[in-house]
């Protein structure tokens, strides 16, 4: 993926890409936008929405449900194998933050002395 333009996304699959990849590459885009139409009718709201929830690990999927939209969108949204679906261990990482709050594992200097 490049950004070429601002606020524009451009995608070059390579030649490794097997059509099938490629094919569940736009069936995912296509269901994005859909969700995106959604959100732009009301159906939700930007910031309960699933793609904003997304990813939806095991955790968030058991006990009560208070979000707008069913279960199964929030486990398999499109393009997914049932056979096969990953299990994010996390939700969404903040990069943003982590890179304004710089938190440094290195030993101390000393340590680097003998």
């Amino acid at each position: 993926m490049s950004f070429p333009v601002a606020g524009t996304l451009m995608v070059e699959p390579t030649e490794s890409e097997d059509l099938g990849e490629i094919d569940r590459f736009i069936a995912a885009m296509i269901a994005i936008r859909a969700e995106i139409d959604a959100v732009a009718q009301g159906k939700w709201t930007a910031d309960n929405s699933p793609l904003r929830n997304a990813p939806h690990t095991a955790e968030t999927l058991v006990g009560d449900w208070d979000l707008p939209y069913d279960r199964e969108l929030a486990v398999y949204p499109a393009g997914v194998n049932r056979k096969a679906k990953y299990w994010p261990p996390v939700r969404r990482i903040d990069g943003a933050r982590g890179d304004r709050n710089l938190v440094c594992s290195c030993p101390p200097l000393n340590a680097y002395e003998n």
